[in-house]
């Protein structure tokens, strides 16, 4: 998601043979209430993070994601507790041919609205953010995605481009899978969010109620949801927005905010362990954080006026060869996060270290006259100008601290001069894809835990990162990876996709780690250990 995704992130599916008839299904195809009585309490949630858009056929970041997870409902979802994708809207799907999934809706869905929710909405949903296709938002996730058809009122059959594709599933639960009011939601444009709330358009277990954009938001228990989540815990929850990680650690310390999530810095998670009235939760560490080059308008990009191809190259293997993950690791984040060699993060099946192996001294590290002597074989002059941008209230305040240590050690090879700059996250994400950033700050948590979610979205045509990369080679790879049914021989191309892309270095992974969730005593409903397919759901959340 862009992550950093919205992403949520769900374990793989694995490889689902062409003659299973069911993947997943529930008993019966009817509405799912559960009879545990809302509490009377309101919990008050915390974060610096920022809403592009409540439009989910425009946002794909975690900001507008901490929305939309909880006012929409995809046809498939993960359950508090569980790892893997289960019916949520959907009473169940089927493969029903090479490409075909066919999915049964449950019965008697509304809208908060009250208009029906049937299989037409569900069409209407994935063909407008297909045709829309928002450069801030999901559609890249449906690449595989031919055709929808709606044959009756509550059946949806998928059709794919491709066969054999065992991933799709967990695409029906991501961000790319909100389903949304045709009867609202312009067929062909963004909605803006002051439509949106006056609509109610709402499916999932909350609406919203207030909206002050990026201020405070107050949402309620959407009693038409008919999804597995069932009834809310807590009927009432508020979503209050800081521009300082200071203020929100003391707002929780002091007792005004029940939760945080996202984000606050190391040292402040490390303070707040040590209180007995607040628990810190953590979880696996699927998270990366990168550099984006944009092939445009990087020093020799092609639309400069000194427009070169080898020295282009030559300045982002030579940054490769400069950075220290490990000092970045230690110095920034007391290792709470790792150093990253791969779009993909270690643990996942699939991943490789293709970084360390191409650049630095081989290990890991940094080397100057490996630096050196690929600017000089490229006859490129130094110190070369590097415009690096970041962000700090989306991927936190400590991004400061990252992006000063990667421009001293850049400049420290002699080879570099940077002109470090900041941007808040929603004009950001507006002039990253307009290409005024020629190497920018990016972060990603997976839609879904699969390698594929790691590569797809960075090296496909019309990739989320809209830095004009494409590799005709790496794509034929990816999609030759997401139909492999055979483990051993898709690791292999996993394996060919990364160091390919790496020699070419489209972005500079530096680091991976996990989010954190920070609670108060008297709120329950959050496990104590967060698994990687664990999504932050208000519906659980209880208050003493």
């Amino acid at each position: 998601m862009a992550h950093s995704s919205t992403g949520r992130p769900l374990r793989s599916l694995g490889a689902v043979s062409l003659g299973t008839a069911f993947l997943v299904a529930v008993t019966g195809c009817t509405s799912s209430k559960t009879t545990t009585a809302s509490g009377g309490s309101t919990i008050t949630v915390g974060t610096t993070d920022q809403v592009t858009s409540l439009d989910p056929a425009g946002a794909w970041d975690a900001g507008s994601g901490t929305i939309e997870s909880e006012v929409y409902a995809t046809l498939l979802s993960v359950k508090n507790g569980a790892t893997e994708v289960s019916p949520d809207l959907a009473g169940g799907i089927k493969l029903t041919g090479p490409k075909d999934y066919t999915v049964t809706l449950r019965k008697g869905l509304k809208f908060a609205n009250g208009h029906e929710l049937t299989s037409s909405d569900v069409k209407f949903s994935f063909d407008r953010t297909l045709k829309i296709a928002d450069e801030n938002g999901p559609s890249s996730l449906l690449y595989n995605l031919a055709s929808v058809a709606a044959p009756t009122p509550t059946t949806v059959v998928f059709t794919l481009k491709s066969a054999n594709d065992t991933l799709f599933p967990q695409v029906l639960s991501t961000a790319a899978g909100y389903i949304v009011d045709e009867q609202t939601f312009p067929a062909d444009k963004i909605l803006d969010d002051k439509s949106i709330v006056a609509a109610k358009p709402w499916n999932g277990p909350y609406g919203v109620t207030s909206y002050d954009k990026n201020s405070l938001v107050s949402f309620s228990e959407n009693s038409a949801y008919g999804g597995q989540l069932g009834t809310p815990k807590t009927k009432n929850v508020q979503l209050k927005y800081y521009t300082d990680a200071s203020n929100l650690k003391l707002d929780v310390q002091q007792g005004t905010v029940d939760a945080v999530y996202r984000t606050l810095t190391t040292a402040d998670l490390s303070d707040l362990a040590k209180k007995k009235d607040i628990k810190v939760h953590t979880g696996s560490g699927n998270g990366i954080r990168y550099i984006v080059f944009d092939f445009n308008t990087q020093p020799y990009g092609t639309k400069t006026k000194n427009a070169d191809r080898a020295k282009a190259l030559a300045v982002r293997q030579a940054v490769a060869d400069s950075v220290d993950r490990a000092q970045l690791a230690q110095q920034v984040y007391k290792n709470s996060y790792q150093p990253l060699y791969s779009s993909v993060p270690d643990g996942l099946t699939g991943a490789d270290d293709s970084f360390k192996a191409l650049y630095g001294d081989k290990k890991g590290g940094p080397d100057k006259a490996a630096a050196t002597a690929r600017l000089k074989a490229a006859k490129v002059s130094t110190p070369v100008t590097l415009n690096l941008q970041y962000n700090s209230d989306h991927y936190g305040s400590s991004s400061a601290d990252e992006y000063a240590l990667v421009k001293t050690q850049l400049e420290a090879t002699g080879l570099f001069k940077v002109n470090l700059q900041s941007t808040e996250w929603t004009q950001y994400g507006k002039d990253r894809v307009k290409h005024l950033y020629p190497l920018y700050q990016l972060g990603w948590y997976a839609d879904y835990l699969d390698a594929d979610n790691y590569l797809s979205p960075f090296y496909s045509a019309n990739s989320w990162v809209a830095n004009d990369y494409d590799d005709p080679a790496v794509r034929a790879l990816i999609k030759k990876e997401e139909t492999e049914t055979d483990a051993g021989k898709r690791a292999e191309l996993l394996k060919e996709v990364q160091d390919k892309a790496a020699a070419q270095v489209p972005l500079l992974p530096l680091l991976q780690g996990s989010t954190a969730i920070v609670t108060r005593g008297e709120v329950s409903g959050v496990p104590a250990e967060l698994t990687s397919a664990y999504t932050f759901r208000w519906a659980g959340l209880a208050k003493k």
